[in-house]
């Protein structure tokens, strides 16, 4: 028998029920769920018990037929994927039933809820290290599953290849600033431009150390290192497209996992609004959307962060053929758009981050705009803020799940609303 970890109590035989939003085999008992990681519905596997509602997987005697071996040698120990050992069409059709699943918890009805869009693409554009010094020396890598523990990692193959450089420009930044052995995150995304890297968690550095960080871009050929948002080098723009625009990204800026789940996002959006001639953009980033309805609608695009917006003012003015995109600062949050100011828009489009839109959505349920494209990365606010939409009039037409975050939980979706007067 497998020897017991601490707090593990027995090892037995369960059968596993389905999987659960965080990509848990779960295990029906009769005192509740038993959540087991790595486990596939159907499966009979051997679980070390503890107190809790968690169990270790031990052995699989019996595997679903989804089941697939990893191609990652740091699978199981790395947090950043969770579902490797779940083939691909399988893992999208549970990610559809993830986003199902929220709305009848929130009681909306979808007229149609489509496949999900495989949205890996070539991979993600952009990873974030962990840098911890335990001993004095650098030591990074990705985190643990539902842990503080640091998994040393040298590749990811599950990000684009031009990011292949990514991790040993992450361990020379980090041992350059081992002095203060302060936790530090390393956010590295490829551009156009090459790799723009921004450091956060240090702290302000003296002139040495800056020149030694500046010194080192060169060496390790960045486009751009910047220490908390402020640029202390930059070799070569950072630009990505988006539609038919070059946008440089401000420092640490926001940006969609993979640039296949952009343009799938986007397309989603483009359909939704259609021929729709004035179009508000909230929560609009640098314009992954704005700069392309641009082309032929006026966009009015609203954002907290100045400096995403002065990115994206810019890439509007310099590309030829679309329409200047007018923008305006402002917290959401605290200050959503009235139903005065969205009068006269025929169509709106929403991109909030985790936590949704509920207070922008009160007020959108005030008004009679005839389309709303609400782009979600939780299904659960999502459903909350749908609720407060339908109860207003409005139908939601269709949700469409985007897979961009492929052999994690995470997903993406689009939800069409259509208001009483465009159903007339």
């Amino acid at each position: 028998m497998t020897d017991l970890l601490p707090g593990e109590t027995d090892v037995i035989a369960v059968d596993v029920a389905r999987l659960g939003a965080r990509g848990d085999g779960i295990v029906e008992t009769k005192r509740g769920p038993l959540y087991v990681a790595y486990a596939l519905p159907g499966e009979r596997v051997r679980v070390a018990l503890c107190d809790g509602d968690r169990a270790r997987l031990v052995a699989v005697e019996t595997p679903s037929p989804d089941r697939i071996a990893p191609f990652c040698p740091y699978f199981g120990t790395c947090g950043g994927c969770l579902t490797q050992h779940l083939a691909r069409a399988p893992a999208r059709a549970w990610k559809r039933e993830i986003v199902v699943d929220a709305l009848a918890a929130a009681g909306v009805e979808a007229g149609e809820i489509a496949p999900t869009v495989d949205a890996h693409g070539a991979g993600r554009r952009r990873l974030t290290f962990h840098a911890r010094y335990p001993d004095g020396k650098a030591r990074v890598g990705f985190m643990a599953a539902r842990s503080h523990d640091l998994v040393a990692i040298d590749a990811c193959p599950v990000a684009e290849p031009g990011l292949a450089g990514a991790p040993r420009a992450a361990h020379a930044l980090a041992h350059l600033m081992r002095g203060k052995a302060k936790p530090l995150d390393i956010q590295v995304t490829l551009t156009e431009g090459g790799l723009d890297v921004d450091l956060r968690g240090h702290g302000p550095v003296d002139e040495g150390l800056r020149a030694k960080l500046v010194g080192a871009a060169g060496l390790l050929d960045l486009a751009r290192l910047s220490l908390h948002g402020e640029i202390l080098v930059e070799r070569r723009a950072p630009r990505v497209r988006m539609g038919e625009a070059m946008v440089a990204i401000p420092p640490g800026g926001f940006l969609q996992a993979t640039a296949a789940g952009e343009a799938a996002l986007a397309e989603l959006v483009r359909s939704a609004v259609g021929k729709a001639k004035r179009v508000l953009d909230l929560f609009a980033g640098a314009g992954p959307f704005a700069l392309r309805l641009a082309a032929r609608a006026q966009v009015h695009a609203v954002e907290s962060e100045g400096a995403a917006l002065m990115a994206l003012d810019r890439a509007s003015r310099a590309t030829p053929g679309l329409r200047h995109v007018t923008t305006e600062v402002r917290d959401l949050f605290r200050r959503p758009l009235l139903s005065t100011e969205l009068a006269k828009i025929d169509a709106v489009v929403l991109d909030p981050p985790r936590a949704g839109a509920q207070a922008q959505a009160e007020r959108l349920a005030e008004t009679t705009v005839a389309t709303i494209a609400y782009v979600s990365c939780d299904p659960a606010t999502f459903a909350r803020d749908a609720a407060i939409l339908v109860g207003a009039g409005y139908a939601l037409e269709r949700v469409t799940p985007v897979d961009q975050f492929a052999h994690a939980p995470h997903v993406e979706l689009v939800g069409v609303f259509r208001g009483p007067r465009a159903r007339r």
